[in-house]
Order: structure tokens, then sequence, then C-alpha cells
């Protein structure tokens, strides 16, 4: 495992990847992932600013509490919850050294975590997450993907309906 060094900065707001283990689909576990998601949020507040939820991984956007830096506890919360509440619903490969930790079949053990530095990295992450549907071919337009925050984001006037989408046939090449 290379010596990886996570960032924590109290307040932080970040943008995060978190993945299936073996690519398994993670629209099955929506209903599971919204509980284990509020359930955490109770006791260890966050904001959700973006977040997309794709069949095998999820893009987010959090910003934590003054005086917080702990994403990692919320996160391993939330996939222990998940997993309890779906049980053996993953085909994933359950292994000696995820037997030993007490981890399910359901979840990657880590997370992609970036620090957001600024309002136009936040900006930039945002339409990522947006997009993402679309530059995974899954539809044309991110209006099309009923599984993100873009419907809000345009009902609140930040992109209008059509973002993203360069005429009638053909999505734009933003993201590529």
């Amino acid at each position: 495992m290379p010596n990886y060094r996570r960032s924590y900065v109290s307040g932080g707001t970040y943008f995060f990847t978190v993945k299936t283990l073996g690519n398994d689909p993670i629209l099955l576990l929506k209903p599971a992932l919204r509980n284990a998601i509020n359930s955490v949020r109770r006791t260890m507040p966050f904001q959700s600013i973006a977040w997309v939820l794709l069949p095998d991984h999820l893009h987010t956007i959090w910003q934590l509490p003054e005086n917080d830096a702990n994403y990692s506890l919320r996160w391993s919360l939330i996939k222990q919850e998940v997993t309890r509440r779906c049980g053996g619903l993953s085909s994933g490969p359950s292994t000696e050294s995820r037997r030993k930790r007490g981890e399910g079949s359901i979840w990657q053990r880590r997370f992609w975590e970036h620090t957001i530095r600024d309002d136009t990295d936040l900006r930039n992450h945002i339409d990522y997450i947006h997009f993402n549907p679309v530059k995974h071919g899954y539809v044309k337009r991110p209006s099309d993907w009923p599984y993100s925050t873009f419907h809000q984001f345009s009902r609140d006037g930040i992109y209008p309906e059509d973002w993203a989408w360069t005429d009638e046939n053909s999505p734009s090449n933003y993201g590529e």
C-alpha cells in the first residue's frame, strides 16, 4: 500500500468518489444508502453540496462543520450501515483480509477524497459530478439522469435544463 496521506481540514469542503467492490450495482442500495447517510448525519453533521449516484459508484461534495475534519469516520459508518441493512446483497469477494477487518463485500475498502481549494475548484467539481452520467454513457444530457443534484441546481437557476448539451443529438465534450 502506498504511503498515501489524506488531507484533513477542519470545516473543509471535500469531493469524494466511493465505489462498490467488484463494480456491483449501487443503485440497488439507494434506499439503504439514503437511510445510512441520514442516520450518520444526525450524529455527525455535514452538508451535502452536490452528488450523483451511478451504477457502481457515487461522487459527492461535503462541507464539514467548523472544528471537524473526520470524514473518514463518517464514510466508515455509512458503509457499515449500508452493509448491515443489505446483508449479503453483493457478489463481491469476501477475502480473509476483509473478514479479519470485519468488512462486508459491498464497498471497496478505500475512497477517493480531494480537498476543495477555492470557488473555481468547487464549481469544477460540481460540474464534474453533474456531467458524470453523460461521461459514462448512461444518458446524453445531465438532465436525463434522475440520481443527482443536477435537478435541484437547475430548479435553483444555477444550470439551465439543457446544460452541457451542444445540439439535439450529441453531448458536449466537457470532461473528456
